[in-house]
């Protein structure tokens, strides 16, 4: 037998042909993660912080919030290091997690999506029975199923794609490591059953998207029937910023799945990993914060709050510090 080279690590390739070009990178990389973190994080604090928020829509909001903020956490950091370092390495054993934590979060996030379509569906369709149907209890057997269903189906697919060393080459045309670039570089047996699991799952995710439209265009029906102009507002502030990320979803997965698998290192490559990795996590905040009144007020609320915390904890310390001193 010909000797083989195993690789236990990767290089990624990037476009930066120069080290000033890299330090850019990096730090646009770290303006957008900034901005992400941020915006999932004020999502998911006034929706935890103000009780009127406390509801199944914005239970699941609040889901969604942390898991654009886990998903661009697993990618960004590590390039954002290997761009301000200048390293271009990563280990077999970072990349099987980079690949295990990516697909987990977001299989979880198209579960959770399908739980929000039914949620909006029988709360503007169904709204006399929705306190009977929503319960607290449902609500967390939904969001444990989604991550269940996830844990499962990601661990499934990390170990099919590593189950076999990989002997071809060790270039990833990529900054991250990204599902097509290491099916690329993989042996024809794991080719071929990922090619099957691929196939399962294209068969299961275009289910869950028919039942999400079909939700959602029973929704709008539903809402341009009613007579409260009110109402209808109502109803359009809750559904138009969860059917705008499901699009956005759905056009970023597109990309990722659909696009050619590159051979090598282009601006339109990174580009394009840059739209569906780190655009939904960076523009979902935004998207509530701007279209859902709720939202709106209760951001209103948690600005206005902070002077006044402010204000009382200067009183408290003054009054204190002169208790202290007589």
């Amino acid at each position: 037998m010909d000797n083989l080279t195993i690789f236990t690590e990767f290089i990624l390739m990037d476009v930066t042909g120069t080290r000033e070009l890299q330090v850019l990178q990096g730090v646009l990389f770290l303006v957008i993660y900034l901005g992400a973190l941020t915006g999932n994080l004020v999502t998911a604090t006034v929706i935890m912080t103000d009780t009127r928020l406390h509801s199944p829509m914005y239970f699941f909001i609040c889901n969604m919030a942390l898991l654009d903020l886990s998903s661009i956490s697993v990618v960004v950091p590590k390039a954002v290091v290997n761009s301000l370092t200048g390293s271009k390495t990563i280990s077999l054993a970072e990349c099987a997690a980079q690949i295990f934590l990516y697909i987990l979060f977001a299989e979880v996030e198209i579960a959770l999506l399908v739980v929000m379509s039914y949620d909006r569906y029988v709360a503007i369709c169904h709204p006399l029975h929705y306190g009977l149907i929503i319960t607290p209890r449902l609500c967390s057997q939904a969001a444990a199923g989604s991550w269940a269903s996830g844990l499962v189906y990601s661990a499934i697919h990390t170990g099919c794609m590593f189950r076999l060393p990989f002997i071809r080459t060790s270039l990833i045309q990529q900054y991250f490591c990204d599902v097509p670039q290491i099916l690329r570089i993989s042996s024809s047996d794991v080719q071929f059953s990922e090619f099957v699991l691929l196939a399962v799952s294209v068969c299961f995710t275009s289910v869950c998207f028919a039942f999400m439209f079909v939700s959602y265009i029973n929704i709008f029906s539903t809402v341009l029937k009613t007579c409260s102009v009110e109402a209808r507002n109502k109803a359009m502030s809750t559904c138009t910023p969860q059917l705008a990320i499901l699009l956005l979803f759905l056009m970023s997965g597109a990309v990722a799945v659909l696009g050619p698998i590159a051979k090598k290192a282009s601006l339109k490559n990174l580009l394009t990993a840059m739209f569906y990795t780190m655009v939904p996590p960076f523009v979902n905040p935004i998207i509530y914060c701007l279209r859902n009144r709720e939202m709106n007020a209760a951001l209103r609320r948690m600005f206005q709050r902070f002077p006044e915390l402010s204000v009382k904890n200067f009183l408290t310390k003054t009054k204190t510090s002169s208790i202290v001193v007589k």
